[in-house]
């Protein structure tokens, strides 16, 4: 379990130097899944070496979110002061990832659809 838990820990690490080296606007976890990812992909083997440690870690996954929690109880007065401002943001946001969502699939249903006249005849 240890060398599989360092082995996950290293691939953040270097998506975090990646990160700081290169100025990379994207968080460095995600850029070291996604280097996590690519060697997975290189060496499947080390899925089997891998997967009992990370199944481990979902388990718990619960016990991971307690920090964010002690960290809005602390700032609980600012977020009460911003309510509006993340109360219309959140509601915008959303509301422009379903239009988006349901525009792509829209559109992808046309793309994929057969031309009206050449419908399946039972």
């Amino acid at each position: 379990m240890i060398p599989a838990l360092a082995s996950l820990l290293v691939c953040q690490l270097l998506g975090e130097a990646l990160v700081r080296v290169l100025g990379i606007p994207v968080p460095g976890p995600v850029v070291g899944m996604a280097g996590l990812l690519a060697v997975l992909v290189v060496r499947p083997a080390w899925l089997a070496a891998l997967k009992p440690t990370a199944q481990n870690l979902l388990q718990h996954l619960s016990l991971l979110f307690v920090p964010a929690g002690v960290g809005v109880m602390l700032h609980l007065q600012r977020l009460g002061n911003e309510a509006l401002a993340i109360g219309v943001a959140l509601v915008l946001s959303t509301l422009i990832g379903l239009a988006s969502a349901a525009l792509t699939m829209a559109w992808l249903m046309k793309r994929v659809a057969p031309p009206t006249g050449e419908a399946e005849q039972p």
